[in-house]
């Protein structure tokens, strides 16, 4: 169930590794996320299982306050990527998504992660901000190039993505 802004508690969140059953209020929470893209609630649901290890939860009971999807990169399993970071509005301003990355980045399925990866659009301020604080939280740098740009990749239908590397984490 999507967070709801009455039921709201700062600091009642509990981490949990998602599951198929999270699929739909994983999607709920992405839709209500702009300027995230929406994903299919099948693909949603296969993030929240296939990719469990390197995705987490954030609830208030039993609310979706937060999600982050990520996956370990198969032809460099040493590099985290993170697909998406979701925080239900009436949760956000309270440095719930930094918790999130560090949470992942505790867990023993990224205990021989030296990278994080993100793509990122250059509109998106909150999340140029997020990658930031994590790798000055890592005491590590950032580089920036175009992962994905609008008229090759994307047709002229969307902003070019930026690829940003935070590491090598230590």
């Amino acid at each position: 169930m999507l967070q709801d802004e009455s039921s709201y508690e700062k600091t009642s969140f509990q981490f949990k590794r998602p599951t198929a059953e999270d699929g739909y209020a994983v999607n709920q929470l992405i839709e209500a996320s702009p300027p995230l893209d929406p994903n299919s609630v099948y693909c949603n649901i296969l993030q929240s299982s296939h990719f469990a290890e390197t995705s987490v939860c954030a609830k208030t009971g039993e609310n979706l306050s937060g999600f982050i999807s990520g996956y370990l990169i198969p032809t460099r399993p040493d590099t985290l990527f993170i697909w998406q970071v979701a925080v239900a509005e009436p949760a956000r301003g309270n440095g719930l998504a930094i918790r999130m990355l560090h949470e992942l980045l505790d867990r023993p399925a990224c205990k021989d992660v030296r990278f994080v990866e993100t793509t990122i659009t250059p509109s998106n301020t909150a999340s140029k901000k997020l990658f930031q604080k994590l790798a000055n939280n890592l005491k590590t740098k950032i580089e920036v190039s175009d992962a994905f740009t609008k008229e090759k990749h994307f047709n002229g239908l969307h902003d070019t993505e930026q690829l940003y590397r935070i590491g090598p984490i230590i």
